[in-house]
C-alpha cells in the first residue's frame, strides 16, 4: 500500500505547469490525468476503489504496468509511458515500459507502432509499422532436457537476459479476406547463465554444449522473417479464422554453425456462440500498454460473451549439416512457455524443448456474470527433435479449466486447473502483461 500510496502522490504532482491558452497537448494530458486521478482516488468507498485503479492502470500518458514477466519469474510492477502524436499524413503511438518482479527478473522496452492517419471512420485495415527495442532478464527457466522422451528427473534451472532491436510491417492486401504480408528485421542478443539455490542444479552442472546446444556461446543473431496473415469472418461472423503464416531465417554471423530456419503455421478458428460476442484479436495500431481509440471500456455489464476455437500450431527448423539450433531459440510445450503462451497445462513450465513442436487445441471460453469468465481446454502436443518425428502418434494430452477476469471484453487474468497426461496436474496463474487489447511484445524465440 505504501508503494501505491507513493505512485499515487506522484500523479498527483504532475499537475501542469502550464495551463495558459498556449499549453501544449503533452502537458494538457498530464493535466487532464491528474485531475481524473484526483476525482476517481479521492474517495475510499468500493465504488472508487475500483474507479481509482482504472485511472491507476489503463489511463494515459503514464499508468502503472503490471502482468506476469515468464513463468517461474512472477508478476512484474512498473511504469508505462503512452503517448500518440500527428505528422500530417501519419499517426506515431508510443508506448515504453520497465518493470521488476519479486525474483529480481525484469524487462524494459521502448515500442512504437506508425500508420496512416485514417480518411474515413469505416477504414479497417491499413498498414502498419512497428519498431521496438526490448530488454528483458529472466532469472528461474527450466531445462528438461531435448525432444518428448526427456525425463522430468532431468530438470535444471538457467537465467536468460535477451535484447531485441527491430521492426515489422504488416501490409494489408485484400479487405475483403483481411489479408496482409507480414515482414520482419530484429537483431537479438542472448546471454545464458546458470541458476542456483534452487530444488533442481543449475543448468552446466548436468548438461553440456552436446546436450544443450548453445550452453556455452550465444552468438548474435540477425534474424528476419516473411509471411501471411488471413483474418476473414465467414458465414454472417459464426467463423472467424485467424491464420498466421511466417518463415524466419536466425542468421549468427559470428558462429555460423548456430545459423538454422524456422517454419510456423498458427491456423486458429473461432466460433462465436452469439452475435454479440466481440472479437479477442489485439487491435494492431495498439502497442502493449495502450488501449484502443476509443478506449476498451472496463465497465463491467451481463452482456454475453462466448465462443469456441480450434487452433492448430505446427513449427518446424531447418538446419543445414553440421549446425544446430540453440536450446534457447527452441520452443517448449508444457504450462507456459517464455512468452507466457499456455499448452499442455498440466505439465510443468517448459517441460517438453525441441527444435519442432506440434499442438492441437479446442476451447470453451464464456461470460459468467460482470467481469467473471470461464475457460475450458484440451491440448494434444508433442516436441521433435526431427522434423519426420512431427506426427500425430504418441502426442501427449492435458485438460484445464478455469476462470478468467475480463476487463474490456478481454481476458485479462487466468487462474487454471489442469490435468491429464502422465506427470499429475498444475495450477496455473497468468496476469496479461498487455493492456486491453494491445498487441504482444516480441517473442523471446
Amino acid at each position: 500500500m505504501r508503494r501505491i500510496s507513493i505512485i499515487i502522490a506522484l500523479f498527483f504532482s504532475m499537475t501542469p505547469l502550464v495551463q495558459a491558452q498556449d499549453e501544449s497537448k503533452f502537458h494538457a494530458e498530464f493535466r487532464l490525468e491528474s485531475e481524473r486521478l484526483k476525482e476517481s482516488c479521492s474517495g475510499f468507498n468500493f465504488k472508487a476503489i475500483g474507479s481509482c485503479a482504472q485511472v491507476l492502470f489503463t489511463d494515459h500518458p503514464l499508468h502503472i504496468a503490471a502482468g506476469s514477466i515468464a513463468p517461474q519469474n512472477g508478476v512484474g510492477f512498473g511504469p508505462a509511458f503512452v503517448y500518440s502524436t500527428d505528422l500530417n499524413v501519419w499517426r506515431l503511438r508510443w508506448n515504453s515500459d520497465a518493470v521488476v518482479s519479486s525474483n529480481g527478473s525484469w524487462r524494459a522496452g521502448l515500442y512504437l507502432k506508425a500508420y496512416p492517419t485514417p480518411t474515413t471512420p469505416t477504414i479497417q485495415t491499413q498498414p502498419v509499422i512497428s519498431a521496438y527495442l526490448q530488454a528483458i532478464s529472466l532469472n528461474k527457466l527450466g531445462f528438461f532436457g531435448l525432444g518428448s522422451t526427456a525425463p522430468e528427473s532431468g530438470r535444471s534451472y538457467f537465467g536468460m537476459t535477451q535484447t531485441i532491436a527491430g521492426t515489422n510491417v504488416l501490409y494489408p492486401v485484400s479487405n475483403k479476406l483481411k489479408l496482409s504480408l507480414y515482414g520482419e528485421i530484429n537483431g537479438r542478443f542472448v546471454d545464458i547463465r546458470g541458476r542456483t539455490g534452487e530444488s533442481s542444479p543449475s543448468i552446466e552442472q548436468i548438461y553440456t554444449e552436446a546436450t544443450a546446444p548453445g550452453l556455452t556461446s550465444q552468438p548474435a543473431y540477425a534474424q528476419f522473417g516473411e509471411g501471411i496473415r488471413l483474418r476473414p469472418n465467414l458465414l454472417d461472423n459464426h467463423i472467424k479464422l485467424n491464420y498466421f503464416v511466417v518463415f524466419q531465417q536466425f542468421v549468427a554471423p559470428g558462429d555460423s554453425r548456430f545459423s538454422f530456419r524456422r517454419v510456423n503455421f498458427d491456423l486458429a478458428h473461432e466460433f462465436p456462440l452469439y452475435h454479440t460476442t466481440t472479437s479477442s484479436y489485439p487491435k494492431d495500431t495498439v502497442g502493449p500498454d495502450g488501449s484502443p481509440e476509443p478506449p476498451a471500456k472496463v465497465s463491467f455489464s451481463r452482456n454475453r460473451e462466448g465462443s469456441v476455437g480450434v487452433r492448430l500450431l505446427i513449427s518446424e527448423s531447418i538446419a543445414s549439416a553440421g549446425h544446430v539450433v540453440p536450446f534457447y531459440f527452441q520452443p517448449t510445450l508444457g504450462g507456459s512457455d517464455v512468452n507466457g503462451e499456455r499448452s499442455l497445462p498440466s505439465y510443468q513450465d517448459y517441460r517438453f524443448r525441441a527444435p519442432n513442436l506440434m499442438l492441437l487445441r479446442g476451447d470453451f471460453e464464456h461470460s459468467i456474470w460482470g467481469p467473471l469468465g470461464f475457460n475450458f481446454m484440451a491440448d494434444y502436443g508433442k516436441a521433435a527433435l526431427t522434423r519426420g518425428d512431427l506426427d500425430f502418434n504418441h502426442m501427449r494430452h492435458s485438460f484445464g479449466t478455469g476462470v478468467t477476469i475480463r476487463a474490456g471484453n478481454f481476458p485479462q487474468v487466468w487462474l487454471m486447473f489442469a490435468w491429464g497426461g502422465r506427470e499429475g496436474d498444475h495450477t496455473i496463474g497468468y496476469i496479461n502483461p498487455g493492456l486491453l487489447g494491445g498487441t504482444s511484445r516480441p517473442s523471446l524465440f
